[in-house]
């Protein structure tokens, strides 16, 4: 296994991949994990620390697993055609290839999306989709796997990945072991949103609208038609419809729909079964946050709360 190291790659993105394939070794199952250079020398990471290469890339033969980390400027590929030309000179001896963050910059540069899904950083997806038109970017995912080539969202999501490859290779019991010793709270899917739910949703002070999100948040499962607001905030239903547009960048009944997943999905992650979670976030029934969990996550209640069940959390407590 070889990971690829630079000038001014961020070092979250190489430390992460090393983590977890090192954790990941022992018994029958042991990763070699090298750490390879453009011309075999040290390289200075963006934070200012320095790695040691075991080789430089020239000597890399054939490899299992090859990891792109990416680089804290995105200028360091647009200088460097040579460091593109080396990334695809890689994956070409690879079986697999797996980015980390920016790193799928470097491999869309090196013409190894074309045609496929892939995913990056929130803040650049839209750079990565403006410049490799030919990639499908999947803005808002953790990680996305097409075929051999993984891509995988900002720094800490390197180690999703790397997750994801332990449990290709041997089982999910082992993928989540690791994630227990290096005390990663969850093995998050690969489609997870990057993001909770509320953390897309705009804060505002508006007088009227701020008492209504608060009662939302308080009590999900209340009477939140966009009538009974209205009611309550003693505006029209039309009136608080343009406050929620200009305030908050949505509708009252999406918002009310983000409120009551975000409630739900906190609960599953308490050990909540998922029939309680549906009934107490008010969302109603299975099949209702079913739905609502797929369109938002991408996942489903069940795999989201067995994901927490194998950290032990809801026995803890937590």
């Amino acid at each position: 296994m070889i990971v690829f190291a630079f000038d001014g790659v961020r070092l979250m993105d190489v430390a992460a991949p090393l983590e977890v394939f090192s954790t990941a070794s022992g018994g029958s199952h042991t990763y070699t994990v090298e750490v390879c250079t453009p011309d075999g020398r040290d390289v200075t990471t963006s934070t200012g620390l320095r790695i040691s290469a075991d080789l430089p890339y020239a000597r890399v033969d054939h490899v299992d697993t090859l990891v792109v980390p990416g680089p804290a400027d995105l200028g360091t590929l647009e200088t460097s055609p040579v460091l593109v030309e080396q990334v695809r000179l890689l994956a070409g001896k690879a079986r697999r290839v797996a980015a980390v963050c920016t790193g799928a910059f470097a491999l869309a540069a090196a013409g190894l999306l074309n045609g496929r899904r892939a995913t990056t950083h929130w803040e650049y997806a839209a750079d990565l989709a403006r410049r490799h038109p030919d990639v499908t970017v999947t803005a808002d995912a953790i990680y996305v796997q097409d075929g051999p080539i993984l891509t995988s969202a900002g720094v800490t999501a390197g180690i999703d990945v790397c997750l994801a490859l332990v449990e290709q290779d041997q089982g999910p019991e082992a993928a989540r072991k690791v994630a227990r010793d290096l005390v990663v709270f969850l093995q998050r899917p690969g489609g997870q949103s990057q993001f909770s739910v509320a953390s897309r949703t705009s804060a505002t002070g508006h007088p009227v609208l701020r008492p209504l999100l608060d009662a939302i948040a308080a009590d999900p499962a209340a009477d939140h038609s966009p009538r009974a607001l209205a009611r309550n905030a003693g505006v029209s239903p039309r009136h608080l419809s343009r406050l929620f547009r200009e305030q908050a960048d949505t509708t009252p009944a999406a918002y009310v729909e983000t409120m009551r997943l975000e409630a739900a999905r906190i609960m599953l992650e308490r050990g909540v079964s998922v029939t309680a979670a549906a009934r107490r976030s008010g969302l109603g029934s299975d099949e209702t946050l079913r739905r609502v969990f797929a369109r938002h996550l991408r996942t489903t209640p069940s795999a989201y709360a067995a994901r927490f069940r194998t950290t032990g959390a809801a026995a803890a407590g937590v």
